[in-house]
């Protein structure tokens, strides 16, 4: 990083009428983005095992324990398809 020139630019800036920092801010608004900021990785592709255990053990531990469990046949193939042809 070339220190000297961010120093002489923030003297530059702060030395500017309001009316030349808003003519200033929309004509670095209107240049391309020169830096490209990747993305940060997805957790399921940075994770180690344990991270992901961890994870859903505290996802599955978030749920209320007392919910009812839905019964064999509300889960059953013939609730779920119905009449299939």
């Amino acid at each position: 990083m070339n220190v000297k020139l961010v120093e002489a630019l923030a003297q530059i800036v702060g030395s500017l009428t309001p009316e030349e920092r808003s003519l200033l801010e929309e004509k670095l608004q209107a240049l391309p983005d020169t830096v490209s900021e990747e993305k940060p990785r997805p957790f399921h592709e940075t994770a180690t095992p344990a991270e992901r255990a961890k994870a859903f053990r505290e996802w599955a531990e978030s749920h209320p324990p007392n919910q009812p469990h839905l019964s064999d046949e509300a889960i059953s193939r013939e609730s779920i398809y119905g009449e299939r042809g």
